[in-house]
């Protein structure tokens, strides 16, 4: 994190009492793992003196939210309009306050209830009805899945992939690196008005995302094929403006396009 980013973090933590007393200055980005028997107050904060909440404590870091589809509907769409205006205004009788929640959603969950369905070479094929994969499903809204930028479909690992490790593939310190990297662009083209792509207003994807004729005929292309919502339009965009940053780009390529909207593969139809 940089400087700035310490401090914030560090105070939210100083308000919510979770400082350590040995650790005056938090130096590494929060990893908040939240269970799904968390409630909706936990999350967004709250209590009679507003504390913050789950999400505000991951601020500049990542919220981890594992077997998405097992959390109650009502407290996964308490997190659509963090998620869109990056902060939480929690109003009780004895106060209002505003905090940050400038986070990562990372989640997980099972193709269906039982967790076998659409795997590849499973000797255990799928025992769960259409109305019970429709149900599990409806947890995550469409509005929810709109704003989660990436949608991965993820096959069981292989037994040789756990043993082995695979010629060729990357260490995780090159990796590390390229993202590094591509942070300090983002930086530099921001100044400190803000800190990463996905934070981007409208004036800064006009300034910073401009699309070549290619670009912008691709992007037409998907926006019907796909049926993107506006969200959706410029959600890809940011995301395929951070693929040109992991590559040293300037420009947005077809390629960076094309990547982006891979990730948004509609997994829900299978």
């Amino acid at each position: 994190m940089t400087r700035e980013e310490m401090l914030e973090v560090t105070k939210i933590y100083s308000v919510a009492g979770l400082l350590p007393k040995a650790q005056p200055l938090i130096t590494t980005r929060p990893f908040r793992a939240v269970h799904h028997t968390a409630s909706a107050v936990s999350i967004v904060g709250g209590g009679a003196y507003p504390a913050p909440g789950e999400i505000t404590l991951a601020h500049r870091g990542v919220l981890f939210m594992d077997e998405i589809a097992e959390f109650p509907r009502n407290v996964l769409e308490v997190l659509r309009q963090p998620l869109e205006d990056r902060c939480i205004t929690v109003s009780r009788v004895k106060g209002t306050i505003t905090f940050p929640a400038e986070f990562t959603l990372v989640a997980a969950m099972n193709p269906c209830p039982c967790g076998y369905l659409n795997v590849e070479n499973s000797k255990r094929p799928c025992k769960c009805t259409g109305w019970q994969v429709t149900h599990y499903r409806k947890k995550i809204s469409g509005p929810l899945l709109d704003r989660i930028d990436m949608h991965l479909g993820i096959q069981p690992v292989d037994y040789k992939d756990l043993t082995q490790s695979p010629a060729g593939n990357e260490t995780s310190e090159t990796v590390r690196n390229r993202i590094e990297q591509a942070s300090e662009i983002q930086r530099k083209r921001f100044g400190e008005k803000i800190i990463t792509n996905a934070s981007m207003a409208q004036e800064h994807l006009e300034a910073h995302c401009r699309l070549g004729a290619e670009s912008g005929k691709l992007m037409e292309a998907a926006m019907r094929e796909f049926d993107l919502s506006a969200r959706a339009y410029f959600r890809v965009i940011k995301l395929a403006r951070t693929i040109a940053d992991l590559e040293a780009e300037k420009t947005i390529a077809p390629p960076h396009i094309a990547e982006a909207l891979q990730y948004r593969n509609k997994i829900f139809k299978n």
